[in-house]
C-alpha cells in the first residue's frame, strides 16, 4: 500500500504556485531541489579573543532576524551541487537575486 505524501508546505493553494529558485547553470527550480544553509552575512567570532564566550553567545542566541531583504546560502542537491547565494525578501518569499557564491566578495 502506497502512503499518501503531505502538500508542498512552500506552495499556496490560491496563486497556485510554488517557491522557485534560479540556479546560474540549470535556470529556475524547485524549492525542494536545495537545501537552506543559513545566513549568507554570518562571519564566526574569532576563538582566541577575551570576549569569546560572549561573542558566540551573542552569535548563536541573540541574531537579528530581519523583515525584508535578506542574502541566504543555498545548496543544490538535487542538480549542479554549486553553493548559491540567494538574496530573498522575507516577508513575501520572493527571490530578488540569486549567483554562485564563489563570485561572491567575503565582507
Amino acid at each position: 500500500m502506497r502512503k499518501g505524501r503531505a502538500p508542498n508546505p512552500t506552495c499556496t493553494e490560491n496563486q497556485g504556485a510554488c517557491v522557485r529558485i534560479p540556479c546560474p547553470f540549470c535556470g529556475e527550480r524547485d524549492l525542494s531541489e536545495f537545501a537552506y544553509h543559513g545566513d549568507a552575512s554570518y562571519r564566526r567570532p574569532a576563538p582566541g579573543t577575551e570576549r569569546a564566550v560572549s561573542d558566540f553567545y551573542e552569535a548563536v542566541y541573540l541574531r537579528a532576524n530581519p523583515a525584508g531583504p535578506h542574502t541566504e546560502l543555498w545548496y543544490h542537491v538535487s542538480g549542479c551541487r554549486s553553493w548559491i547565494r540567494v538574496t530573498r525578501d522575507t516577508r513575501t518569499h520572493e527571490i530578488l537575486a540569486s549567483e554562485l557564491a564563489q563570485q561572491v566578495e567575503v565582507r
